[in-house]
């Protein structure tokens, strides 16, 4: 398949690039993060993208949403990294949302994807335990208990975690931290007894947050899957989040490198625009060019998420370790051609760099990634 966008996908790449450019742009952020809003993000805007259709991207039009796929929901993605908007899309309209079409149950599918289409519920997934990302790792205990298990043990860089209505939770059930058997999903009331929620604003003005639980009792309803067998089901959220997050990477390098290319273009020194100087000029055409082949990696992992789901594991690994590497690259030389101005909290660069080193962090790092990459391949 080309590496490109095909008609519908570059008209809802415009569509979201105009909606967020004048309804969301960095200032959006900056006046949230000011006012210190206890939610983060604007509910009044979700709403809006759910009328836009973008919170029912995955969901099937059986239950209300939009039925596009995976790269139509990058494409959102790309366009929210270029104005850093705050908002659940990542949370709900991919890792619930997607998670719940592919693996849920009829009752849980009629629960919660038309509402999430409607915009009228926000879902959080709750899976890392430890300060750097590794799934297998998951020690949070569920054991039976009744009809159904008892959930002990803590979550952190939850995403949205502390305003979401619902709560996918990655458990043990058998076996050790470390394995990957023996791990079951569970839709988990966040209001439930023994639940408690510690919002914990990060560096980049967005939310997550940290949770834990403590005799928390889920009847056997809430299992996600089979239990003892979500690995497979985790596995296939953890890819769309990494690719999710690559497209916003995408998004966040290239509005980054463009803002420094306008300055090159405009600030003088020794009766020069700066953009006439070779070391710039060839520093400026690097990080074009890095770009451009991440955007080509991405798009090659959204398009194998749709075509070829349960293959899509290395790709999705390329995509995010070249987007953590290359928007870090840009926002890194963003602030540095910028030269002063460019690290004053005035000027939005910083907001892109914060931005690029969360999302960085988020569901594995370029190492993690290449580490994945190198064992999958059997070095």
């Amino acid at each position: 398949m080309p590496l490109v966008l095909n008609d519908e996908q570059s008209l809802l790449r415009d569509s979201a690039r105009g909606f967020l450019a004048k309804n969301a742009p960095v200032s959006h952020l900056r006046k949230l993060r000011d006012s210190r809003d206890e939610t983060g993000f604007s509910r009044a805007l979700w709403k809006q993208f759910a009328e836009m259709g973008f919170a029912g991207i995955l969901v099937p039009e059986a239950f209300g949403g939009s039925g596009l796929g995976y790269v139509e929901a990058g494409v959102v993605m790309e366009e929210i990294g270029r104005t850093l908007t705050p908002s659940p899309f990542l949370s709900t309209a991919l890792l619930c949302a997607g998670t719940i079409a592919r693996a849920g149950s009829e009752a849980q599918k009629k629960e919660h994807l038309a509402r999430i289409a409607a915009g009228e519920r926000i879902g959080a997934f709750a899976i890392d335990e430890h300060s750097k990302h590794s799934p297998a790792k998951i020690a949070l205990s569920a054991k039976r208990a009744g009809n159904g298990f008892s959930l002990n043990g803590t979550k952190s860089f939850i995403v949205d975690g502390h305003v979401a209505d619902f709560l996918i939770v990655a458990a043990r059930t058998s076996g050790t931290p470390g394995e990957t058997k023996g791990l079951t999903l569970f839709i988990v009331d966040p209001k439930a007894k023994g639940v408690s929620t510690e919002r914990t604003v990060m560096v980049d003005s967005h939310n997550a947050a940290r949770i834990s639980f403590d005799d928390v009792q889920v009847d056997a309803d809430a299992v996600l899957g089979e239990v003892d067998q979500g690995w497979k089901i985790l596995e296939g959220a953890l890819h769309v989040g990494r690719a999710a997050v690559a497209s916003e990477l995408v998004g966040a390098g290239e509005e980054a490198f463009s803002r420094t290319a306008g300055y090159l273009k405009e600030r003088k020194q020794f009766g020069k625009r700066i953009g006439e100087f070779q070391a710039l000029q060839h520093r400026a055409a690097h990080l074009y060019s890095e770009i451009e082949i991440t955007r080509a990696a991405v798009l090659k992992a959204l398009q194998t998420l749709d075509e070829h789901f349960d293959h899509a594991g290395p790709i999705v690994a390329v995509a995010k370790a070249r987007a953590g590497a290359s928007a870090t690259l840009a926002v890194n030389e963003a602030v540095q051609m910028h030269g002063g101005i460019g690290m004053t909290d005035e000027f939005d660069i910083g907001f892109f760099m914060k931005r690029v080193r969360v999302a960085q962090e988020l569901f594995g790092d370029s190492n993690f990634h290449a580490d994945q990459l190198a064992r999958l391949n059997r070095y």
